[in-house]
């Protein structure tokens, strides 16, 4: 019999939705043992009934329920509840979900600023009250979906890895456990490493890694001077290949797989990784937002307060 699989798409870009059709023939494989009973990027499934009849959100029964993005609003909080209630085993699919990704940096600001940066002071739009009818009314903030209910599986990546998201379904169908190992970027970096900047910290304009250069013949990227997050950020986003797919195209990691493991602090980690090579990290204006810039929910962004 199928396995049943519910997906659903939250506060999110839809990357990790083309990101699962990316699986390319593995997924042939996988199709005949799969039976996907939700999800609203591919079937027409309402959640109150094909007609609105119903009364209450109808999301089926499934074995497995994937959930892309973060939680931005009161509706998208209530489906994540009930992709729970209704998913033996759920699985949080990209950098929104499992850590509230480049939305999150709205944390950053009270929910009130951002009411009126949005529709009072900007250029391009005239000035109008906060909405208010027929649509969902905002949450505090954005949440990653293991902060509203509990989460079995985290595959990150902005978008993920279609190899790791086959490998998770797989792992499934066979009763086995899947997990990425705590790895950093770092350990699975092929370029070479002296632990000490040749220059300041500058912008990458151009290649790293001039043209016909390998990348196992070049100098760590931080090391060159361009910021890079592999020191802080998990691996596995290159797959069985194992250099890191931003690395492998010769640009430094973004930290989009987020935190290595579990309770760590990627900025304060990041200024340490910086200032071990004779980097200053004040060179970095915006440090907030740039550690941390696909894991801004689970209370790493918050309102600074207000400066006398």
């Amino acid at each position: 019999m199928p396995v049943k699989v519910a997906e659903e798409w939250l506060n999110i870009c839809g990357g990790c939705e083309v990101t699962i059709l990316d699986i390319g023939e593995p997924l042939l494989d996988l199709l005949p043992k799969l039976e996907f009973v939700h999800m609203p990027v591919l079937m027409d499934h309402k959640y109150f009934g094909q007609t609105g009849e119903k009364t209450e959100m109808e999301i089926p029964e499934a074995d497995v329920g994937i959930i892309s993005g973060g939680i931005r609003n009161e509706e998208e909080k209530h489906i994540t509840e009930e992709m729970r209630k209704k998913c033996k085993t759920l699985i949080s699919l990209g950098s929104c979900a499992c850590f509230g990704g480049i939305p999150a940096l709205a944390n950053q600001y009270p929910l009130i600023e951002i009411y009126d940066k949005v529709f009072r002071q900007s250029k391009t739009t005239n000035s109008a009250d906060t909405p208010a009818e027929d649509i969902p009314p905002l949450t505090d903030r954005v949440y990653a979906i293991d902060e509203v209910v509990k989460v079995d599986v985290y595959i990150p990546g902005c978008p993920t890895s279609p190899e790791l998201i086959a490998q998770a379904l797989t792992s499934l169908l066979e009763g086995k456990t899947f997990e990425i190992p705590e790895r950093s970027v770092c350990d699975d970096c092929p370029a070479k490493r002296e632990k000490k900047a040749i220059t300041a910290i500058k912008r990458p304009l151009e290649s790293i890694v001039p043209p016909g250069q390998k990348l196992e013949d070049s100098r760590c990227f931080m090391e060159l001077g361009y910021l890079c997050l592999g020191p802080v950020t998990k691996s596995g986003c290159g797959g069985s290949e194992k250099t890191p797919r931003c690395i492998k195209a010769f640009m430094p990691c973004r930290g989009c797989f987020g935190p290595i493991r579990a309770g760590a602090n990627p900025m304060v980690e990041m200024m340490g990784a910086l200032s071990s090579i004779g980097l200053d990290p004040k060179l970095i204006l915006d440090r907030r937002s740039t550690f941390q810039r696909y894991i801004g929910a689970q209370g790493r962004l918050r309102p600074l307060p207000k400066r006398p």
